[in-house]
């Protein structure tokens, strides 16, 4: 199937994934914006995204995880977006490997957040939740696929 219009089996895993790494982008996103303007990222009644913005595990080689989650998220919803509108598999198992990598990184800095910082940020704990639940619907959409064809 081609064309612009999402086949049955892309359909609603299509649009689950789109806005999922959405949500990704939005939460990086507003934590580049933030750093970005030197402020402190707003956290409601948890306190804890100002300490994990201002640790030391805030950056890796001097750049921002949040950048690199913001990149990654960019890259994730262009694969979305590209599997839900074609029939071509590619951009889902690209995102399936980087989504695989992306669950390494962010269980590691939740792992920081709560055994080394001791603090957890709101903001990050969403974008972690998204990639999980990213890869989970890659992960169904791929095995989905294989049984019906898309």
């Amino acid at each position: 199937m081609t064309g612009s219009s999402p086949g049955p089996a892309r359909g609603a895993f299509g649009l689950s994934l789109l806005v999922a790494t959405l949500v990704g982008l939005l939460a990086s996103g507003y934590l580049v914006v933030v750093r970005a303007m030197g402020e402190a990222p707003v956290c409601g009644p948890v306190k804890g995204c100002e300490t994990v913005a201002n640790s030391e595990y805030a950056t890796v080689l001097g750049i921002p995880v949040a950048l690199l989650g913001f990149g990654l998220s960019l890259v994730l919803v262009a694969c979305a977006v590209a599997w839900w509108r074609m029939a071509d598999r590619r951009p889902l198992l690209a995102a399936y490997g980087l989504l695989l990598l992306a669950t390494f990184g962010v269980a590691y800095l939740t792992y920081l957040e709560l055994f080394v910082i001791h603090a957890l940020c709101a903001w990050c704990v969403t974008y972690a939740t998204a990639i999980v639940v990213s890869l989970v619907l890659t992960g169904l959409a791929l095995r989905r696929g294989k049984t019906a064809g898309a």
